[in-house]
């Protein structure tokens, strides 16, 4: 599956979300991060960013069931570019 995580933590925090997104997604702007993942590697990630979070802070995940539902768009540079060539 597709998914496009998003998250809002305390600034000096952002980086603990950005590190632990990026062993699954590809980061693409400033707290977004997307890709493919598993369902069990999503199911790890929704459990370490639930431990992850204080009081305050959020996450959002958007879960796309198949590639043919994302309309995906890019305007300038696309940050996933190099992933495809892996």
């Amino acid at each position: 599956m597709y998914v496009v995580m998003v998250y809002d933590l305390e600034a000096e925090r952002t980086h603990k979300a950005l590190k632990l997104g990026r062993r699954y997604l590809t980061h693409v702007q400033n707290s977004v991060l997307e890709g493919k993942i598993s369902e069990g590697d999503l199911k790890t990630l929704q459990n370490e960013i639930d431990d992850l979070l204080k009081p305050g802070e959020s996450t959002i995940i958007y879960e796309l069931s198949s590639d043919t539902l994302l309309n995906r768009t890019v305007y300038g540079e696309d940050p996933t570019e190099d992933q495809r060539f892996l």
